[in-house]
């Protein structure tokens, strides 16, 4: 058999592309190794499609985008998050958010990740700001009856 990472969104309501990196970190839990899972999201699924001759893999000839991390991925493919992820840090006891992508290239064409998020994150704001809607994540409103 073959395994690719991207062959299935997972369950109902599940938007595919969103889970692909948690596809990738559930490969790697049920014991496949980490070049294995990487491999599987790239060449895998282009052979997959009949389409490695063109994407796949980083060749002369091939299309290919890119990212480009501070960090090994081999090392905890959490690096592979836009936004990178949460741990605690052991020396200070503090919460921080490390790694994600640091830089993307999409058909030829290099951009700044974080600066990117950052662009959109205050887009987000002022719109925010322009519809009298508080700053930070959106109120959940329940819709059970009170009493």
């Amino acid at each position: 058999g073959r395994v690719v990472v991207g062959s299935d969104s997972g369950y109902i309501f599940q938007l595919y592309g969103f889970g692909f990196i948690q596809e990738m970190e559930l490969l790697q839990e049920a014991g496949f190794h980490p070049l294995e899972v990487i491999w599987s999201a790239t060449l895998k699924g282009a052979e997959a499609l009949g389409l490695d001759d063109e994407i796949g893999s980083v060749q002369i000839g091939k299309k290919a985008d890119l990212v480009i991390l501070d960090e090994d991925p081999l090392e905890n493919l959490k690096m592979l998050y836009g936004t990178g992820w949460i741990r605690l840090n052991d020396d200070t006891g503090e919460v921080e958010r490390v790694g994600g992508v640091r830089w993307t290239v999409k058909d030829g064409i290099v951009y700044d990740a974080q600066a990117m998020l950052d662009d959109v994150r205050r887009m987000v704001e002022e719109a925010k700001a322009e519809r009298g809607i508080p700053p930070g994540p959106m109120p959940v409103e329940s819709r059970r009856p009170v009493g």
